[in-house]
């Protein structure tokens, strides 16, 4: 894979928030990051079509909203996508937690829906209504909120198997031009599977739906905190 930085063209999320349970939510989230208060996580599906080195492909994940020494962070617990360059580049630079399956995000008639497939079962299914009604704020909002600081947690292991990285590692995403976003009703369901955990997150109670479009830049990262020093 080029170095980076990567420009996404026309990249189309589907984000369906929900609840889950506060001691399910601590357990997937490593301190020194605290989870939100209100127990609520980020299911989402991302539809890349045009991404500089890394071509046309899809992703699916699971995103906690926390705090990092009382600053608003997101923080990527799972990922899972159909294209080998980024999974390397992902893991290798910013630690993503990426592993290789088969997401989706269609528009079928009048919902927009998003399914995922891991070793031939589905493991995740979310639906809302096709731009059912425009998202408060309206894109300048949802580009605001897209410049958020994220992390993940990057654990790279030495020949002998000993840590040789582990880190948290934060960036923020810049350049974003934001073409249109939506907001919608949700459903949800999450199938227990052991090499995709994403029901270990149970959903107590969904929140809504959020659809927008747009393009932006993913840059190079850096370390929040280094658990080796």
């Amino acid at each position: 894979y080029p170095m980076g930085p990567y420009r996404f063209v026309n990249r189309e999320y589907m984000i369906v928030a929900y609840e889950t349970d506060p001691q399910s939510l601590r357990a997937a989230v490593p301190e020194p990051l605290i989870p939100n208060a209100e127990n609520q996580v980020l299911y989402e599906w991302i539809r890349m079509p045009d991404s500089s080195g890394f071509g046309d492909y899809t992703e699916s994940g699971v995103v906690i909203p926390c705090t990092f020494k009382g600053e608003p962070i997101n923080f990527t617990a799972q990922m899972y996508l159909d294209d080998e360059p980024p999974i390397s580049a992902g893991r290798e630079i910013w630690g993503f937690p990426k592993k290789f399956a088969l997401p989706v995000l269609k528009t079928h008639s009048d919902t927009l829906t998003g399914t995922l497939h891991y070793a031939d079962q589905m493991v995740a299914m979310g639906t809302m209504g096709f731009k059912h009604q425009v998202a408060p704020g309206g894109i300048e909002a949802t580009a605001k909120s897209m410049t958020k600081t994220q992390c993940n947690l990057k654990i790279i292991p030495d020949v002998d198997g000993k840590p040789k990285i582990c880190q948290l590692v934060a960036y923020n995403l810049t350049e974003i031009e934001i073409k249109g976003s939506w907001v919608s009703p949700a459903r949800l369901q999450l199938v227990p599977h052991v090499n995709a955990p994403v029901a270990d997150l149970p959903i107590r109670r969904v929140v809504g739906g959020k659809h927008f479009i747009g393009d932006l830049t993913l840059p190079h990262g850096r370390v929040l905190h280094d658990y080796l020093v």
